[in-house]
């Protein structure tokens, strides 16, 4: 009885969901919406979408049980226009982040992101920490600026016959400019977590390096988790669900 009563929210849930549009400078920007609640931001990895990162792992149902979920496709990514210049990309979907919080009246969202989708949450922290609630990397630490690693984003090798044309390339270049600093890290004050795969190599290059200047931000670690495959993961998802209610007790 408690299963079916359990398939029967989730029906009425998904089925309150809708899409729209909007834009941000000139570059149309594609979201969903599902649930009730306080404001929770999805923003996805590189070459995925929301559907694929977020609601077919059903992990937006989930959250949709107790909160109103906005699920965007970044620029260059899904549904949404893809620009072709490396301009276009980095802090800017950060503030694609802010636009569709202003287009829909949002003053304050709990913002998620898995991998590219947490340079992006952690940049929009950065940027604009007034507008964050919660901040939850997913697959994803800190890109420290002027580091080794933000140089690799800059001038990766790319192929854009594989990556989605020039605007794959584009982005994946101008994903170096999501980089933040350690002050900058340092001095946000929102609750903030983290959830990365055991096997993921992000934990060694990008979360070590943030819970060394942020030890107190709690990291979840999903057993038998590579970076492709965490978000498939039941535990993945009962550990955001569990990290969004965290911030608000």
């Amino acid at each position: 009885m408690k299963s079916c009563l359990s398939l029967i929210c989730l029906l009425v849930v998904t089925a309150a969901a809708w899409a729209d549009e909007f834009t941000s400078g000139d570059v149309k920007i594609f979201y969903t919406v599902q649930g009730s609640g306080k404001p929770v931001v999805l923003i996805h990895g590189l070459h995925s979408s929301g559907a694929m990162n977020w609601t077919m792992p059903g992990i937006t149902a989930a959250l949709a049980q107790t909160h109103r979920v906005i699920v965007v496709d970044c620029r260059g990514h899904g549904k949404s226009d893809k620009p072709q210049t490396e301009d276009a990309y980095g802090a800017a979907m950060a503030e694609d982040v802010v636009a569709l919080l202003d287009h829909l009246d949002i003053r304050r969202a709990h913002i998620v992101g898995y991998s590219m989708g947490g340079m992006i949450a952690l940049k929009t922290a950065v940027l604009h920490p007034e507008r964050v609630q919660g901040l939850l990397l997913c697959g994803m630490g800190w890109l420290p600026d002027g580091s080794a690693l933000q140089g690799f984003w800059e001038h990766i090798p790319v192929r854009k016959r594989l990556l989605g044309g020039s605007s794959g390339s584009a982005c994946m270049k101008g994903m170096a400019r999501l980089a933040v600093t350690e002050a900058e890290v340092k001095a946000l004050q929102m609750p903030t977590a983290v959830i990365v795969g055991d096997h993921d190599p992000v934990d060694r290059l990008y979360v070590a390096p943030l819970t060394q200047i942020r030890p107190g931000w709690p990291v979840t670690k999903i057993a038998g988790a590579g970076h492709l495959t965490g978000v498939v993961k039941p535990d993945f998802r009962d550990a955001v669900v569990k990290a969004i209610a965290s911030f608000e007790n």
